[in-house]
């Protein structure tokens, strides 16, 4: 035996009577959104939501010239009921032997009603005025009435009249007819007894006290009892909860004091839920109700009322179908007479169905061959259907937009705002922000809604995962809600999309004689990036002594081919090959973004031969000897050292007769030849490098001509006037004497050694890298001069030492370095009256090298200075 107690089963039931709503001002209603029409023993007003919307509705029963509030208590007492789906549609269903309903012979009803609507103001009111007349004579012995609140039993009264004709009544039935007339119910209802199933006895006025409602027509007898009463019970008829309601009614007929056994049963579940299928399970044999067999003669379903025949059932997909135990009614989840409702239980979507079928059962007792119409009005919620809304990523990553679709919703969903990264926007705000935000109706009723963000969009987070390829990334919450009620719930949705789209920085590099030159074209990056120039990550230093410059899509260096950060890769005799190299790193991920390596020749002559016999040399450290320390480099004569050396130069000068130089004859040619190596027989502790680094060797080498005659051709101009000394504020006082050559320079300071220095005479020459050389005057013979080849006579332009424009000080100091010669020995040039550079040629010592004595025998060197010489503005 199938016993529906085991399986999950559901019951829902509703009456609302005054349903409150957003308080809109309504200033005018149209009554076309009123429908009524009767539905056999119930007549039924249906309110179309456009009426409703905005107001709170109050019903009011009228009777005759008097309005009765119809409060959910009263209501359930006297035969009425409502339903209001969230949206305001509202169905009002009156029995037609309600309190209030006029009743001609149980033939025709009248029902009257008025809807009053409040606004937001309680001084507006909308008052709609309902009225119906309705027909029904097709009444069976017994009629039951199952409505959402409310459980009603009305019986035909026999015609006894005929019975009572000729009979005649004693005092006894005097007496009780005088009791009957002092209680108020001589023509009616007297008391009754409810079995609970324990017996209470109530007469009519307790009864109505009480909830109840009792009443005789012409021709029948009715009885109505809201549910959850204290005489009402529960049974179990075969496994659907049912709620009984049984009583015997005395009522006063013509013919005397007659008594009637009411019963109504009514299920309170027997629902059953598929995914698909709702199964409403009734009792075929409703034993509350019976006494004996029955044949069931007519069976009916219906919606909202009203009977369906077989081709709408059909249509629908409706089934009503008999088991042993049960009358089954089946219905579709989402069938077009029902409609869904959004939830949000603990912020998560769900949504039910809601359904109000019918159920109609006329059956015949075998015994009596009375008939019972029995009426089931039972709505049916549907358990909540928690419901993933589908994200749909409709980014196509070449658009640069993000896009993304969210559905499908209920039509009682609302988007009310979207949480980025950067915080929470408004549907308006986001649009007003350049996003997109759409909401879209579909056929079915439903909905759904679209965002579409841009890729460069402050709120879109990004980072590189390869070197080209760039990862967006797009986190959402979106913010909605369910209407009416406003139960908020939310979506998170995280978007990503991968673009193969850096831009890398362009660079190009050129050179000019002294110089390299840098450009970077931005990428993708900007200048978001790390420049390593050379073995060094480019510093705002750096950038200072390398002119930097940015313009926010360029930026620009200029180095000199001596810079720190560059390397010399090749020495040739008139050039060196000095290189930069300059890399863009990724910030994050140190991934090369761009390099450049830029390599040029720069003039500059490794070797120098002068007609005095002097050659000059220069070797430079190059990358394939990084280990190497210039100031180690010697000639092939171990003691010739460099005459001055830093970390990448060394300068050598020396005698083509000394410092193992060779010499080699060819035909007309003289070829002297030396060698500049780093030699490991140093003295022991010495920090040398180590055998195992490249070897360093230069051959240096000059051509002289070995017989050769040159034409000078020269003229004089006469001198119109003898060169005298200005005067000036300053103290020199410098004697020389059997001297024919000095070497000359200005310092500072008082020390001789001290930097920074300048050369006014270099090996008894003018300083040709000055732009205002010095001038020899010729000198003559006086007073004051008695021997002329012992003196030397000069000017120079007056000068001062500056940095960044700015004249450190008002003075400075000359020395002088003059040479005692032996007149009788001719191996120096300087006392052979001779200048050791050439014109044509020059040389200055580099900016902070000291100055060396020269390698003449310090025995004939004689060092002077002269005291502070004052620059003035006189």
């Amino acid at each position: 035996m199938l016993r529906l107690g085991n399986i999950l089963l559901w019951m829902a039931a509703a009456i609302i009577l005054c349903q409150a709503r957003p308080n809109v001002k309504l200033n005018s209603l149209s009554s076309s959104g009123l429908r009524s029409d009767c539905a056999a023993n119930v007549i039924r007003l249906s309110l179309d939501k456009a009426l409703a919307v905005g107001n709170q509705l109050e019903v009011e029963a009228i009777n005759g010239t008097k309005h009765i509030l119809l409060t959910p208590s009263m209501a359930a007492q006297c035969g009425y009921s409502m339903e209001s789906d969230p949206w305001g549609n509202t169905r009002i269903y009156t029995s037609l032997m309600g309190c209030f309903v006029d009743n001609k012979d149980d033939a025709t009803f009248n029902v009257g009603l008025r809807l009053q609507m409040y606004g937001e103001n309680p001084s507006d009111v909308v008052s709609h005025d309902v009225s119906q007349t309705c027909s029904y004579t097709r009444w069976a012995s017994r009629e039951i009435l199952c409505d959402r609140n409310y459980m009603e039993v009305s019986h035909h009264m026999a015609n006894l009249d005929a019975e009572a004709k000729g009979q005649t009544r004693d005092g006894k039935d005097e007496k009780l007819n005088a009791n009957l007339e002092a209680s108020g119910a001589s023509q009616g209802i007297w008391k009754m007894t409810f079995y609970t199933p324990e017996p209470v006895a109530m007469v009519l006025q307790e009864a109505e006290q009480a909830g109840y409602a009792a009443k005789t027509t012409s021709s029948r007898l009715v009885m109505r009892s809201p549910y959850n009463t204290a005489e009402t019970y529960s049974e179990d008829v075969a496994g659907v909860p049912m709620e009984v309601f049984r009583v015997s009614a005395y009522y006063m007929a013509p013919q005397g004091l007659n008594v009637v056994n009411l019963a109504a049963a009514c299920p309170k579940g027997g629902v059953l839920f598929t995914e698909d299928m709702i199964s409403w399970h009734v009792p075929r044999r409703v034993t509350p109700l019976l006494d004996g067999r029955i044949t069931v003669s007519e069976m009916h379903m219906g919606i909202n009322g009203q009977r369906l025949d077989r081709s709408q059932m059909a249509a629908r997909g409706y089934t009503l179908s008999t088991t042993d135990f049960h009358i089954v009614v089946e219905i579709p989840v989402g069938s077009p007479d029902g409609y869904y409702k959004s939830h949000a239980p603990d912020y998560q979507y769900h949504i039910t169905y809601f359904v109000e079928p019918m159920l109609e059962v006329l059956w015949r007792t075998d015994d009596t061959q009375d008939d019972t119409r029995y009426k089931v009005l039972f709505p049916i919620m549907t358990p909540l259907m928690t419901q993933s809304p589908q994200i749909q990523d409709d980014t196509v990553p070449e658009t640069r937009v993000f896009s993304v679709l969210l559905g499908t919703f209920l039509h009682d969903v609302e988007l009310r705002n979207i949480t980025f990264s950067t915080g929470v926007l408004t549907v308006e705000e986001s649009n007003a922000k350049g996003f997109t935000v759409q909401e879209h109706s579909l056929a079915n009723g439903s909905k759904s809604f679209s965002l579409q963000v841009p890729f460069d969009a402050d709120v879109v987070l990004k980072h590189n995962p390869e070197r080209l390829v760039t990862s967006y990334f797009l986190p959402l919450i979106f913010g909605l809600i369910v209407l009416p009620e406003e139960t908020p719930f939310a979506l998170p949705v995280d978007l990503q999309a991968s673009l193969q789209d850096i831009v890398l920085p362009i660079m190009a590099g050129t050179c000019d004689q002294n110089q390299f030159y840098i450009s970077v074209k931005f990428g993708s990056h900007g200048s978001n990036f790390k420049a390593i120039v050379g073995p060094r990550e480019l510093t705002a230093e750096m950038a200072e002594d390398y002119n930097f410059y940015e313009n926010g899509t360029h930026l620009s260096l200029i180095l000199p081919y001596t810079a720190k950060d560059a390397v010399f890769e090749l020495l040739t005799a008139e050039s060196v090959k000095s290189r930069i190299d300059l890399l863009l790193l990724d910030r994050a991920n140190d991934w090369v973004l761009a390099d450049l390596y830029l390599a040029c020749y720069f003039p500059l002559k490794a070797t120098e031969c002068h007609p005095n016999g002097t050659m000059t040399a220069v070797a430079v450290k190059v990358e394939s000897t990084r280990n190497l320390k210039p100031s180690q480099l010697t000639l092939k004569d171990q003691s010739c050292t460099p005459q001055f050396s830093d970390d990448r130069f060394a300068y050598f000068s020396f005698s083509v007769d000394t410092c193992g130089t060779t010499r080699t004859f060819f035909d007309n040619f003289m070829m002297y030849e030396n060698e500049i190596r780093l030699s490991y027989n140093n003295a022991k502790g010495a920090d040398n490098t180590s055998p195992v680094d490249p070897d360093y060797r230069q051959t240096i080498s000059c051509f002289y001509v070995v017989n050769e005659t040159q034409t000078v051709a020269f003229s004089a101009k006469p001198r119109t006037y003898e060169p005298a000394a200005e005067i000036g504020t300053g103290q020199l006082m410098v004697q020389m004497r059997l001297a024919q050559g000095m070497n000359c320079w200005a310092t500072l300071y008082e020390d001789r050694t001290s930097l920074p220095s300048w050369d006014i005479i270099v090996d008894s020459c003018e300083n040709r890298n000055d732009s205002y050389a010095t001038i020899f005057h010729p000198v003559g013979s006086d007073s004051r001069v008695l021997v002329p080849s012992h003196i030397k006579r000069f000017s120079v332009k007056m000068f001062t030492f500056t940095k960044d424009d700015e004249v450190l000080k008002d003075q400075i100091y000359v020395h002088c370095d003059a040479v005692i010669c032996d007149t009788s020995s001719q191996a120096d040039g300087s006392c052979r009256g001779q200048c050791v550079h050439p014109p044509g040629q020059s040389y200055s010592r580099p900016a902070g090298v000291k100055k060396e004595r020269r390698s003449t025998d310090s025995t004939r060197q004689r060092q002077i200075s002269s005291g502070a010489i004052i620059l003035s503005n006189l």
